[in-house]
């Protein structure tokens, strides 16, 4: 099966894990069927006045999957690819992860399938108001949390925000989180993804005795969540031998410093205001240019997956030669090729602990929204730290103890937990 393949099937292939979760942990009844299949799915159609006076309406999705445990949680991507399928799986993940960290919510997840770089900043807001209003029916505090995603930032947010605020008659700061700070968003929350990660690989290399200036490091991705994991990564001793992004991939053997490349490639968005950056890595001089799927192969102690889904795949997961894997992306290694690293002993640190950051520092968010409450940063990255020193500690002793890799152990934690409080509604709910 090609990764093509596998990718067109995503959601059956994460469903694939779950079935093997509730076989390993015997979760039957209601609660299997439950976790089985979304609560609700909705797709709409997004009407956008283009700058020329044409009207192109774009196809959007959101999905909640099980909210047993609190609202729907989860961010919105723009990007040419998505589709309802991709849409579930986010969002089936996304429960996963917020009960792996132990957050009360349950999964969420939209798109819209655009090409936003194309657009101008105006179309962008257009698009982003059209989407909140197309959806805002399922939305609210205590419903359904949308954040930001692929190609959706704070910027995208506040106007989200602002949007709903209108359709409510009133300040509902709650509703949306990843919104710029002076509109009530969290210090901390742009970086919260790479910081996240970077906890979670910093608690596994200390139970393996590996110190972080004996470690290389490859990054496939240099979006916002990459960019903050290299940058932190980097000031604690990290050496970051490689980057890439959909136009290549640049290499040294001697390490790289993330916040020269990206000041680089920002040069031109601040020149030009623009929402999003679209200069590539591969400007930065002085270094070996590959091509970007070639990152993948490199002899590195830890390759960082920060891009899309199904990176690692059934045809290519035999030229891997990290000595582990890193997921900062959501989904980028397919279950397939999970299984073949686990034949090679080559652990991963999945998505659903290792991503957890910015759900975490989202759900302070919405805390603080909901008290009226303005936390320093300071006490926001010590909270993070804490609840993922806790929660990843309960996945690595599981691993250890059944003997089984961490994605199997966080998958039990996550679902166990939910299916836990399925169980404690009980029988007669006809609906979530």
């Amino acid at each position: 099966m090609s990764g093509q393949t596998e990718h067109a099937n995503l959601f059956d292939d994460a469903r694939s894990r779950l079935e093997e979760v509730c076989q390993a942990i015997d979760i039957q009844g209601d609660a299997r069927e439950r976790l089985m299949q979304p609560t609700l799915s909705l797709q709409v159609s997004v009407p956008v006045r283009m700058d020329d006076g044409s009207l192109k309406v774009f196809p959007g999705w959101r999905v909640q999957y099980n909210t047993t445990l609190g609202p729907a949680k989860g961010g919105i991507r723009f990007h040419p690819d998505v589709n309802q399928e991709e849409v579930t799986t986010l969002s089936f993940w996304m429960a996963v992860k917020c009960a792996v960290v132990d957050l009360p919510y349950g999964g969420g997840k939209g798109g819209v399938k655009v090409d936003p770089k194309q657009l101008s900043k105006l179309e962008l807001e257009r698009l982003a108001r059209g989407y909140v209003r197309a959806i805002a029916d399922i939305m609210g505090p205590d419903r359904d949390i949308p954040a930001p995603d692929v190609n959706t930032n704070a910027t995208v947010m506040g106007w989200m925000a602002d949007e709903f605020d209108h359709l409510a008659r009133g300040k509902v700061p709650a509703a949306i989180t990843g919104k710029p700070p002076e509109l009530g968003g969290s210090l901390g929350r742009v970086a919260a993804t790479g910081r996240g990660a970077l906890h979670v690989l910093d608690l596994w290399a200390a139970r393996e005795k590996r110190k972080p200036e004996e470690t290389t490091v490859a990054i496939q991705g240099f979006g916002n969540a990459a960019y903050h994991f290299a940058r932190l990564a980097h000031d604690q001793g990290y050496r970051i031998v490689a980057v890439s992004d959909s136009k290549g991939a640049i290499y040294s053997e001697e390490g790289l410093d993330p916040d020269a490349i990206m000041e680089q490639k920002q040069r031109n968005m601040r020149l030009h205001e623009m929402v999003y950056c679209d200069d590539s890595v591969c400007i930065a001089e002085d270094v070996e240019k590959l091509d970007r799927d070639e990152l993948l192969t490199l002899e590195v102690d830890v390759l960082a997956l920060a891009a899309l889904e199904n990176q690692i795949h059934e045809d290519n997961v035999d030229r891997v030669k990290a000595g582990a894997l890193l997921e900062i992306a959501n989904g980028p290694v397919s279950s397939r090729a999970d299984a073949r690293l686990e034949e090679l002993g080559i652990p991963v640190l999945p998505d659903v602990l290792a991503n957890t950051g910015g759900v975490i520092v989202s759900y302070y968010e919405w805390v603080q929204n909901r008290c009226g409450e303005r936390w320093p940063e300071e006490e926001i990255n010590r909270r993070l730290a804490e609840r993922l020193e806790r929660q990843s500690e309960l996945v690595f002793q599981r691993a250890e103890q059944d003997e089984i890799s961490y994605r199997r152990a966080a998958y039990r934690q996550g679902i166990e937990r939910i299916a836990h409080a399925i169980e404690l509604r009980g029988n007669c709910q006809d609906s979530e």
